[in-house]
């Protein structure tokens, strides 16, 4: 009998552990609107930035020649081209919403999770360049799930301008 109480005061703190929390409660605060589509990266970067490329995000980069301008330095509305690796086979495609500095942007893309059938849309999502030359070409990328930049360093091509190519000065 003592032997037995002894291993139900053992178990005893544990039982909380099983306990649901309570309800939480809901904030007053409004939330911003949420897209809910489940779009892949390309049609969204296409739809976001008005830049009328097709193809594999991959292939933008080449896909962009004579049509709109280049650069390795990032603007707001360009589209970031990553390149095509084992993890990413289609490449990947986001459009900068804002910069933070010379080394930091944010950006808004779709389907970072690479899901079939489309992804969830991801707004103000950080972008860090890590390359050795400061030029974007190779980048870190916020992982919403673990809510922290990733470890995975993406190689890029760099930035596809919403603009024809001879419309101002191209930084390469």
């Amino acid at each position: 009998m003592l032997q037995r109480r002894q291993s139900l005061a053992l178990l005893l703190p544990l039982a909380g552990c099983a306990t649901p929390p309570p309800p939480v409660q809901q904030a007053s605060v409004v939330s911003p609107p949420v897209d809910t589509r489940l779009l892949y990266c390309v049609p969204y970067a296409r739809e976001r930035s008005g830049i009328q490329l097709s193809g594999d995000g991959w292939q933008w980069w080449e896909a962009a020649t004579e049509r709109y301008a280049r650069a390795h330095r990032p603007e707001p509305g360009a589209v970031l081209v990553f390149r095509q690796t084992s993890r990413l086979v289609d490449g990947h495609v986001a459009v900068v919403a804002r910069i933070l500095s010379g080394r930091e942007i944010r950006v808004d893309h779709a389907n970072w999770d690479s899901r079939r059938g489309g992804g969830p849309i991801s707004l103000d999502q950080p972008v860090v360049d890590v390359s050795a030359a400061n030029d974007w070409s190779a980048v870190r990328v916020w992982y919403p799930p673990g809510e922290l930049l990733g470890t995975t360093v993406f190689p890029t091509a760099g930035f596809v301008l919403p603009r024809a190519p001879n419309a101002a000065a191209t930084q390469t």
